[in-house]
């Protein structure tokens, strides 16, 4: 005997980045419509580089999206190669070109971020997103959240995703408002045109250079046109938390001042640097409530050192859809599940990743000595696996019962 057609619920998306879109295209997949609304007036994404690990790479190409990133993508022989601050020396090394597929399935890969952007929103069906439109506010009344935007405008739905960054709306609603707080450190990022980069920085690598309070990153994107650069500083009184904030070729290079003259010439390339000052945010207890949930940077904004914001964005998005379609006549009750299977994880990234921001940046002496060994004797590709073999099927096929 068949049950009652249960009602699809009507569902928000409040950001159109790639947490945003991940989910909108993830709930399409499992036959759920939604509709994401952006604040900015075109759909872009301003940083530059990403690393798209095994565990970003097995969604995506389960969203059907990697063919197309493929043909910008940079496929990486080497990663987590460290060299130390003042003369290169290679502390260690990772083994991707073979390594990765034979342990987790999926090579590891560098993307433009405006190119995931765009494959993921091709998987998204027209007429989603609405641009332009900036909400100032989420209430939830009997049960049922509205949206109110800039221009006066109030929309309802059944279920409200937070996908709006680190300054999230939405998160006033599920957690304490209050605004983060600056972590001393700022990033400069910046894009090196690849013939002018040097021939050291067009490998296929992901080198890490690590030094007294500083550390560089570097890696070719855009099938190699470009090198993405993004270095972690102190951060002065002139920082400000925007991607637009611009600095100077000068500046950049005075923070690195005394460096492996070969990252020095790196640095000189670069086209006009990006500077931000790094926002700091303890984890979340919860993430949702009701009918309104989070998701991305705006459940668990994290430190960069892992390279994984973005993948955790997109798993969320493959989890999320997969607790609202297989509950879909309880919205609220599928958000907890969603929540309770996400924030152990995202909770342990946020730490670790906040506690390399210490470890990378050690001065000279033996604190700096024995993590330049340790670096000899551990295997970073294994002893992340926990990070890496991650699929979100496997993960709620072990779930516990609901008692």
């Amino acid at each position: 005997m068949l049950g009652a057609k249960v009602r699809t619920p009507e569902i928000a998306i409040l950001g159109g980045g790639i947490g945003g879109l991940a989910a909108a295209a993830f709930l399409h997949r499992a036959g759920l419509r939604s509709t994401v609304y952006e604040q900015a007036p075109v759909l872009k994404e301003v940083g530059a580089g990403l690393v798209v690990a095994p565990n970003a790479a097995r969604l995506l190409r389960r969203l059907g999206v990697m063919g197309p990133l493929l043909r910008s993508a940079v496929r990486l022989d080497v990663g987590w190669e460290f060299r130390r601050w003042q003369d290169g020396t290679i502390l260690s090394a990772e083994d991707l070109a073979t390594a990765c597929e034979r342990l987790y399935g999926e090579h590891t890969y560098t993307v433009h971020r405006a190119d995931l952007l765009e494959v993921i929103r091709r998987a998204v069906p027209e007429g989603t997103v609405r641009l332009g439109r900036r909400c100032t506010e989420v209430t939830v009344r009997d049960g049922r959240p509205s949206m109110r935007f800039d221009d006066g405008e109030v929309a309802g739905a059944d279920v409200v995703i937070g996908a709006d960054g680190v300054h999230s709306v939405v998160r006033g609603v599920v957690a304490d408002p209050r605004p983060a707080a600056f972590s001393g450190l700022c990033a400069f990022r910046a894009l090196v045109p690849g013939d002018r980069a040097p021939s050291f920085a067009r490998r296929r690598a992901q080198t890490l250079w690590i030094g007294p309070g500083h550390h560089l990153v570097h890696y070719p994107i855009s099938e190699g046109r470009f090198v993405n650069l993004v270095a972690f500083a102190p951060a002065g009184d002139d920082s400000v938390e925007s991607w637009t904030a611009r600095a100077t070729v000068g500046e950049f290079l005075r923070e690195f001042e005394g460096w492996d003259p070969r990252l020095v010439d790196l640095i000189r390339a670069a086209e006009t640097p990006g500077r931000w000052a790094l926002l700091d945010r303890a984890p979340l207890p919860r993430w949702s409530r009701g009918p309104v949930t989070l998701l991305g940077d705006a459940a668990h904004p994290m430190f960069p050192f892992f390279a994984q914001g973005a993948a955790q964005a997109i798993e969320d998005a493959a989890v999320l859809s997969r607790c609202l379609a297989e509950d879909a006549a309880d919205p609220a009750r599928a958000l907890r599940r969603y929540e309770a299977l996400r924030l152990p994880r995202t909770t342990r990234l946020q730490a670790v990743s906040h506690a390399r921001s210490d470890i990378n940046h050690l001065p000279d002496g033996p604190g700096q000595r024995a993590r330049d060994t340790s670096f000899t004797e551990t295997d970073p590709l294994v002893t992340n696996g926990w990070i890496y073999e991650y699929d979100p099927d496997v993960a709620m096929a072990a779930e516990p019962a609901a008692g």
